[in-house]
């Protein structure tokens, strides 16, 4: 027969309830009581049900994890450091890939009985984080936010990233600057343009808007823009993608019509993704601490759990400049 939280309990010689919260840690339960539990649950080979767990506690102890651009490549890189955080807090990963955006998505998230969501492909006018709130799921913001309802969030501060970028930019001769940018509808699109233009105004520059593409975080927008680009009569010099995935468009197509990179063209990205450092890339990058930034999300929808009324935290990852091989100084005019 199998063994039970009672057997335990016998042989601790406590109440089942005690067995329940020791071995949840609960605070309640002497430290002595919990080694006790702990030991006579060892002997026994006692190991607690998840479902069991949920009716004693009235919780799954599941998080979910929602992407709906389930191509971007950025995304496969957050999935790791958020389940390993979620599992030192004693929650498990739940990853929900949807392709569409509304109320179906909500429907199924309620559905699979999570305690939490982390929402990390939110667009600015998302459904999505009015419909969590509607109906009482706690959730976080990574990366991306809305303005329609406030919530923790983990995000990346982009001006000291550019503002150095644009610095170096301006040392090296640069003075036609080209943009591939993100979906107007996202905040991450949004405060990078207005960051990157103000660090192009401090130093002396601007982007014309011949010089400007916009399409989501892909290779093929990275792509497709380069090559409009360099099309025209007098291309830029130099070009801020919307981030890594992007700029790795950006260098097929260069490479495809024989622009040399960054002899002909540099090249910068944002996120600093692994293969940016590759030697077959070596991606010049705004970088920031993706790992941390991933591991706090978790914290802080485990936190929103535990403390409903907690005040609204939004944690903000400073950028910086990482410069590699496809920088470097403007092309001579002829």
């Amino acid at each position: 027969m199998a063994i039970t939280s009672r057997d335990v309990a016998r042989l601790a010689g406590v109440s089942q309830p005690t067995v329940s919260r020791a071995l949840r840690d609960d605070p309640r339960v002497s430290e002595a009581t919990k080694a006790k539990v702990r030991a006579a649950a060892e002997q026994l080979g006692y190991v607690p049900s998840e479902a069991g767990r949920a009716l004693s506690s009235g919780r799954t102890r599941r998080i979910g994890l929602l992407i709906t651009d389930i191509e971007n490549q950025f995304y496969t890189h957050i999935i790791a450091p958020v389940h390993l955080q979620l599992e030192r807090l004693g929650y498990q990963l739940m990853l929900h890939t949807e392709t569409a955006d509304n109320d179906t998505i909500v429907e199924r998230l309620i559905a699979n009985g999570l305690d939490g969501v982390i929402l990390a492909t939110t667009t600015v006018d998302s459904v999505v984080p009015l419909r969590l709130r509607d109906h009482g799921l706690p959730f976080v913001y990574f990366n991306r936010t809305t303005s329609f309802v406030d919530a923790d969030a983990t995000v990346v501060e982009p001006t000291a990233g550019f503002e150095a970028a644009a610095s170096r930019a301006v040392a090296l001769g640069h003075t036609r600057i080209g943009a591939v940018l993100g979906p107007s509808n996202t905040s991450t699109a949004q405060s990078r343009e207005v960051a990157l233009r103000a660090a192009l105004a401090t130093n002396g520059l601007s982007l014309s808007p011949d010089d400007i593409r916009r399409g989501p975080f892909d290779t093929r927008t990275g792509d497709e823009a380069t090559t409009s680009l360099l099309s025209q009569p007098s291309p830029p010099t130099l070009l801020f993608c919307a981030n890594d995935v992007v700029a790795y468009g950006a260098l097929n197509a260069a490479s495809r019509r024989g622009v040399s990179v960054p002899g002909d063209l540099s090249i910068v990205g944002f996120d600093d993704l692994p293969a940016a450092s590759w030697p077959i890339i070596e991606l010049s990058t705004i970088a920031y601490d993706l790992t941390a930034m991933a591991g706090e999300a978790a914290r802080l929808i485990t936190r929103r759990i535990e403390q409903p009324d907690a005040s609204v935290l939004h944690v903000e990852y400073e950028t910086s400049f990482v410069e590699r091989r496809t920088l470097s100084s403007a092309p001579l005019s002829d």
